[in-house]
């Protein structure tokens, strides 16, 4: 808002999203601002509680950003990201984590890993396996993270994030040893995993 500067939410938002989607959609498909539109559209149509309207939309938006922008690689990431998070709303979880980890290994490649987005992005990969019950791999790839999210800050939110996603996968794994679970419950400073 304007006024008070608080995000816009609800009917506003979606309105808005739909005004900002009228207003390009006469555009050539390669348009740039008629592709930001669309994942506009997408956005507030997932978080309006219309999950189910916003897939076509996002899917459309990661075809046409494949399509007319496969040189700008970060708009790429952004709309598979959103396509994840939807994904995941939507309780697809084992297709919200191919694109998670898509989104990961490129993150990984192009920016390293211990960038800030890497280990954002792959916060998310190890909270997928958590959900999924894949624990060995989420164990394995929190420990992994761990490292570099502390040289940002014991206390830094991707830091607790992966420790909480570390401690959850040894406790309700049902392989945890004893030594696991003993280590976990003495391991409450999170940065000690």
């Amino acid at each position: 808002c304007f006024d008070c500067g608080q995000d816009f939410h609800g009917a506003v938002s979606l309105a808005l999203g739909w005004a900002c989607w009228k207003t390009y959609v006469g555009r050539p498909e390669a348009n740039e601002q008629r592709c930001l539109a669309m994942g506009v559209l997408g956005d507030v149509l997932s978080q309006s509680s219309q999950p189910a309207e916003a897939l076509p939309v996002l899917e459309a938006n990661l075809v046409l950003m494949r399509r007319n922008f496969s040189h700008d690689e970060q708009a790429i990431l952004i709309a598979q990201s959103n396509l994840a998070s939807l994904l995941e709303a939507l309780a697809r979880h084992e297709e919200s984590l191919v694109l998670k980890r898509e989104v990961f290994a490129r993150c990984t490649a192009t920016l390293g890993a211990s960038h800030e987005q890497t280990i954002s992005t792959g916060l998310n990969v190890s909270s997928s396996l958590y959900n999924l019950e894949l624990w060995d791999e989420a164990i394995s790839l929190a420990r992994e993270l761990l490292p570099p999210a502390r040289s940002m800050g014991a206390d830094q939110h991707l830091t607790l994030c992966l420790s909480q996603n570390l401690a959850m996968a040894l406790r309700d794994n049902p392989e945890s040893t004893r030594g696991d679970l003993r280590f976990n419950t003495r391991g409450v400073d999170a940065t000690q995993f």
